[in-house]
C-alpha cells in the first residue's frame, strides 16, 4: 500500500481521515441513486404510468445484484482492510483474486437464472398485463445482460476503497452514472426506445464504469492488492468463510429488501398502475437519503477495520463517533427536506395528478425512517469492519423482510394502501431498538479497551 495510504489510515487526523474516506464515496453514492433514478426521471417525462410502474417492478429483482456485489465486494474490503492493518499483503491479494472472480461468475449465474424464469419471477413481483411486456424488456437488458457489469462495477468499488483509493472509487461510479444520464434521453428519445432504451443505457453505463476500474487496476497492478490473478485462486478459497461470513449481512440485507419490495409491489399493484408508480418514484427519490446513509458508513469501514485490526481501539472509535455525527445530522437534514418538498419533487418525473398523489402521500411516510435507517446502517457497519458476523445478520434480517413484510399485510388489511407505507418506518424503528441493545454494550467494551491501552 501506499505510503499515503497508511498516513491516513494511522496518522491523518481522524475527522480529516473520515471526510477523505466518506466524501468520494458518498459522491459515487449519490451518483449511483441519480443514474438508477435517471431511468425512472426520464421515462416519466413520458406520461405513462405503466412505463413507470414496469421499472418499479423490475426494480427489486435489481436491487439484488447490490446484494452480490455487497457480499464480495464489503465482505472483501473488510477483510482485504484487516489484512493490510496487520501487514499481510499476501492474504490480501488472494481475497482480491477471490472476490473478483466469484462476483463474476455469481453474477452471470444469477442473470440466466432470471432469463429461464422470467414468466414466473415478474407476476410475483406484481407485474400485470398492462406492465409485463415493459418489465420483461427491462429485465432482459439491466439484468439478464447487465448482470456482470452491474456487480462488478460496485464491488471493484468496494475493493479499491479497502486498499484506501476512496477518490478512484467514486471516479469510477461517477464515471458510470454520469455516462447513464447522457445515454439516457438518447435512447429513449432520439431513438424511441423508451423503457427499453433506458435498459440498455444502463447496461451500456456500467459496462464503461467496469472498464475504468480495470484500466486503473493495470495502471497499479505492480502495487495494487486488488488485481486478480488465477494462480492465487486456490488460496484465495480460503478466504471464502471470512468474506461471506462478514458480508453475508449485507447480502441478506438487500436480500431481504428485495423480498421486501417485491411484496410490497405485488400488493400496489392490485390498487392501480398509478400507485406503484407512485411507489416507485417515492422510493427512488428516498433512495439519496439511504444513499448518504450507505456512502458515510462504507465509507468509513476500511478506517475502522484497518484501526480495529491495528488494536488501535482509540482512534478506531473516534472514526466511528465521528461519522456517526456527520451520519445523523445529514440524516436528519435530508429526512426534514423530503417531507417538506414531497410533492414538488414527485411532479418533476411525471406530470399525472393521481401518481403524484400518491407518491407525495408514500415519500412524507417513508422518509421519516431516514435517521432510523442511518443509525443501523452506522451499527452494521461497524460490525462487519470489526469482523462480527451473527449480530450484522440479525440486524440485517430484522431491518427488511422479518419485520415490515407482516406489518404490510396487516396494515394494508386495516387501513388501505397508505398503511403498505407506514410499515417502512415502523418496522426501521422497531429494528433500531433492537440494534441500540447490541451496539451500545460492544461500544462501551470497545472503550474499556481503549483507556486499557
Amino acid at each position: 500500500m501506499k505510503k499515503d495510504n497508511t498516513f491516513l489510515f494511522r496518522e491523518m487526523p481522524v475527522p480529516k481521515a473520515v471526510l477523505s474516506l466518506i466524501i468520494p464515496t458518498v459522491i459515487s453514492q449519490l451518483i449511483t441513486v441519480a443514474y438508477n433514478m435517471a431511468d425512472t426521471f426520464y421515462i416519466g417525462q413520458l406520461n405513462d404510468p405503466t412505463q413507470v410502474a414496469a421499472v418499479t417492478v423490475v426494480m427489486p429483482a435489481f436491487i439484488l445484484l447490490t446484494a452480490i456485489s455487497n457480499l464480495f465486494g464489503i465482505g472483501g474490503a473488510s477483510l482485504i482492510s484487516r489484512s493490510l492493518g496487520s501487514n499481510d499483503r499476501d492474504r490480501a491479494k488472494q481475497t482480491a483474486t477471490f472476490c473478483i472472480l466469484a462476483g463474476i461468475v455469481t453474477a452471470f449465474a444469477y442473470g440466466m437464472l432470471l432469463m429461464l424464469f422470467r414468466p414466473y419471477i415478474l407476476p410475483l413481483l406484481g407485474a400485470k398485463e398492462t406492465t409485463y411486456r415493459y418489465s420483461s424488456q427491462y429485465m432482459f437488458w439491466t439484468i439478464t445482460v447487465g448482470a456482470v457489469p452491474t456487480v462488478m462495477n460496485s464491488e471493484l468499488a468496494h475493493l479499491v476503497r479497502a486498499e484506501g483509493y476512496s477518490k478512484h472509487a467514486g471516479i469510477g461510479i461517477a464515471f458510470g452514472g454520469i455516462l447513464n444520464m447522457l445515454l439516457d434521453p438518447l435512447f429513449i428519445f432520439v431513438f424511441d426506445m423508451k423503457i427499453k432504451g433506458a435498459a440498455i443505457a444502463t447496461m451500456l453505463s456500467n459496462i464503461a464504469a467496469v472498464a475504468y476500474f480495470v484500466l486503473l487496476l493495470l495502471k497499479n497492478r505492480r502495487t495494487t492488492v486488488i488485481f486478480p490473478d488465477i494462480r492465487l485462486l486456490r488460496s484465495g478459497l480460503r478466504s471464502f468463510p471470512e468474506v461471506v461470513a462478514v458480508g453475508f449481512p449485507s447480502f441478506v440485507m438487500f436480500l431481504m429488501s428485495t423480498i421486501s419490495n417485491g411484496a410490497l409491489n405485488h400488493m400496489i399493484s392490485a390498487y392501480s398502475d398509478q400507485a406503484i408508480a407512485g411507489m416507485g418514484i417515492a422510493k427512488k427519490i428516498d433512495m439519496v437519503a439511504i444513499a448518504l446513509a450507505q456512502g458515510m458508513t462504507q465509507g468509513a469501514l476500511p478506517l475502522i477495520g484497518y484501526n480495529y485490526t491495528s488494536n488501535d481501539r482509540r482512534r478506531m472509535n473516534s472514526a466511528v463517533k465521528t461519522t456517526l455525527v456527520y451520519a445523523l445530522g445529514t440524516a436528519l437534514v435530508a429526512a426534514v427536506l423530503l417531507i417538506l418538498c414531497s410533492g414538488q419533487v414527485t411532479r418533476l418525473f411525471i406530470d399525472d395528478d393521481i401518481t403524484v398523489g400518491y407518491g407525495r402521500s408514500f415519500l412524507r411516510t417513508i422518509a421519516i425512517a431516514c435517521p432510523s435507517t442511518t443509525l443501523n446502517c452506522m451499527i452494521i457497519t461497524v460490525f462487519q469492519a470489526t469482523g462480527r458476523k451473527i449480530r450484522p445478520l440479525i440486524l440485517s434480517l430484522l431491518r427488511k423482510g422479518v419485520i415490515d413484510i407482516p406489518l404490510m399485510i396487516l396494515l394494508n388489511t386495516a387501513v388501505g394502501v397508505s398503511g403498505i407505507a407506514w410499515a417502512t418506518p415502523i418496522a426501521d424503528f422497531t429494528a433500531l431498538a433492537i440494534s441500540a441493545c447490541l451496539f451500545i454494550p460492544y461500544m462501551r467494551e470497545m472503550d474499556r479497551k481503549s483507556r486499557v491501552v
